[in-house]
């Protein structure tokens, strides 16, 4: 035998799957994911076939947002103090149980007020469980693996973007109802999943949460201008440059005409919902394979200035096709922000901080979509335009960019994404 040493050994671009627990954790994320996707899909499709109504569309938002916003806080609180497998079944039974009710209702054409109340409870059980099933993550693999785990489970996740509304297009095409039922099972399997796991238990959290500590994590955002100034950008960009709520109207009344011939209206719902998860995947590789950002800020406000105009186009545009890359060029300008957002994040918060700005980052950036939703939904209904409401909000975008750029002169200066922010970065301002 040699007595030279040996080889490092070979990158295994597949290691976290050799982990049970990973593979095991991620099938179950992948399936409620794209349970969840199929039924947003089929919940505005009926909500809208039903009313004929953008205001009703702009709802499903509205009482979406309305848990995120006051049970974000207390959710990271009970991922703490509570064994996170338990906490995660919990949440996943009662989301099961939504869906089962959002079944019996579509099948009875029940009032559309109870489809509201079954919305609010299950954003209710989606909110307390997922700081739990990020909590849980770092315990599935070693450290060694960890940066695989995240990698894979970053794809994963655009691709049950893309699979969840795909599968509801096809599932409402025959069963509305069907699609409830879909992710009350995945839901199901899930937590199954979960209790395969070998986890060692995790420690309980000392005390009780405070007002303080709430406010602890606000008062670093609000000190730290450039973080401060990543988050709001991200919050009003989505806020009112989202149109995905509204895309039952453009798949029925707006863009029937031109899509391909012989779509079904639902299967339009399913490729426009599709569009802009199918951009982030792109942009998500493409980013991974590109050097490091040189100039993170710049590049982060060109991208939300592009996620405006590309907004803007698709609220005009009356081609399919037009109208669905656009949507994906959505996807993937809005990929580049949540990097430099991410990013920013842990590179300026200290380690002993990052739970309490991450849960003030969760409620700004977390219920913008479905506030951004309520919103678009009531433009469109007071002046009777889902067109005007969309290129309002592409144009707000614009606005908002040009205003950012110039009162956050710091996050204009950002430079690259990698090793120590600069001294005058992490200051208070």
């Amino acid at each position: 035998m040699s007595d030279s040493p040996s080889h490092p050994p070979a990158h295994d671009p597949y290691a976290a799957f050799r982990i049970p627990n990973f593979w095991q954790y991620m099938l179950g994320s992948l399936l409620i994911q794209i349970g969840m996707g199929a039924q947003g899909l089929a919940i505005g499709w009926e909500i809208y076939q039903r009313t004929h109504q953008a205001l009703s569309l702009g709802l499903v938002g509205g009482v979406q947002a309305i848990p995120m916003i006051l049970l974000s806080l207390p959710a990271g609180y009970l991922a703490d103090r509570f064994d996170r497998r338990r906490v995660i079944a919990l949440c996943l039974t009662g989301v099961a149980l939504c869906s089962l009710g959002l079944a019996w209702l579509s099948h009875i054409q029940g009032p559309i007020a109870w489809m509201y109340l079954l919305l609010f409870l299950d954003a209710t059980f989606m909110t307390l469980q997922r700081p739990a099933g990020s909590a849980i993550f770092p315990a599935l693999v070693p450290a060694e693996t960890f940066e695989n785990a995240m990698k894979w489970s970053s794809s994963l996740y655009q691709l049950s973007g893309m699979g969840g509304p795909a599968l509801g297009a096809l599932i409402i095409s025959f069963s509305v109802p069907a699609a409830y039922l879909t992710n009350a099972a995945f839901a199901m399997i899930f937590i199954g999943l979960l209790f395969l796991l070998r986890l060692r238990p995790s420690p309980a959290a000392a005390g009780r949460a405070t007002l303080s500590t709430v406010l602890s994590g606000v008062h670093f955002v609000w000190g730290r201008k450039v973080l401060l100034a990543t988050i709001s950008l991200d919050l009003f960009a989505v806020l009112l440059g989202g149109a995905t709520y509204l895309l039952p109207v453009y798949a029925t009344d707006l863009l029937a005409h031109s899509a391909p011939h012989g779509m079904h209206p639902a299967q339009i719902l399913g490729w426009l919902r599709v569009a802009p998860a199918v951009g982030a995947f792109v942009m998500a590789i493409l980013l991974a394979h590109l050097p490091p950002m040189r100039k993170a800020g710049r590049t982060m406000l060109l991208a939300v200035a592009g996620f405006g105009v590309a907004t803007i186009i698709f609220g005009l545009s009356r081609n399919f096709w037009l109208s669905w890359a656009m949507l994906c060029l959505t996807g993937a300008l809005d990929n580049i922000s949540v990097v430099v957002r991410h990013t920013l994040l842990q590179l300026l918060t200290p380690d002993e901080m990052r739970g309490r700005v991450s849960a003030v980052n969760a409620i700004f950036i977390g219920s913008s979509n479905e506030i951004g939703g309520f919103e678009s939904g009531a433009v469109a209904q007071i002046f009777h335009s889902p067109t005007l409401s969309v290129i309002s909000g592409g144009i707000g975008t614009l606005l908002i960019v040009a205003i950012w750029a110039l009162a956050f002169p710091a996050l204009r200066r950002f430079g690259a994404l990698r090793g120590e922010a600069p001294k005058e970065m992490v200051e208070t301002g």
